[in-house]
């Protein structure tokens, strides 16, 4: 069996309303490693994730090569996005109507 490429990870979720009366202990939660979702009546409104030393490697490679990282599943994304358009009729028309006359 092949190696997985990838892990798996779980990031607790966590409302504004208790993100602000406790904001002392998920900042200590985050400092130690962990990734918070942020959400409002549900929704997800933010991630707290670490920085600095106490980033995962992920996101420190990210940072090094002035790449980003994931801001949601790669399904989300992809179902966002559209697809090239291709130019109306055939190729050959295309061909015929884009090319120049040769002397």
């Amino acid at each position: 069996m092949g190696r997985l490429c990838y892990s798996v990870t779980h990031m607790d979720a966590v409302g504004v309303r208790e993100l602000r009366q406790n904001l002392s202990r998920h900042l200590s939660r985050v400092k130690a490693g962990e990734s918070l979702v942020v959400t409002e009546r549900g929704d997800e409104v933010a991630l707290l994730v670490p920085s600095g030393a106490n980033a995962d490697r992920h996101a420190r490679l990210a940072a090094r090569f002035g790449a980003s990282v994931p801001v949601a599943r790669l399904e989300n994304v992809a179902a966002t996005l559209t697809a090239p358009g291709a130019p109306a009729g055939t190729t050959d028309a295309f061909i015929a109507a884009t090319r120049t006359p040769r002397d």
